[in-house]
């Protein structure tokens, strides 16, 4: 069960970054440039969106303002890709 659950949390890492990724693209930023209206890394951008790093909730919040979203807004696009 415990592998389960792990498989389980890195598709959804990557399906978060993957949403970040597409909203980034909408918005015609490069990492760096969101990295910096978040005050975050851009290697640190580039590992979300490769799902490599489990993200807080502080971090999820400066992205999505960044993003120019709502976290709330964050979440469906990430529930409509996860299903």
């Amino acid at each position: 069960m415990i592998t389960i659950v792990f498989i389980m949390n890195i598709e959804l890492s990557k399906a978060f970054g993957a949403v970040v990724r597409e909203r980034r693209s909408e918005l015609k930023l490069s990492q760096e440039e969101l990295a910096f209206q978040a005050g975050l890394h851009r290697t640190y951008i580039g590992m979300i969106e490769r799902g490599e790093k489990n993200i807080t909730l502080e971090n999820i919040s400066k992205i999505s303002n960044s993003l120019k979203l709502s976290i709330s807004e964050l979440f469906l696009n990430l529930e409509k890709i996860n299903k």
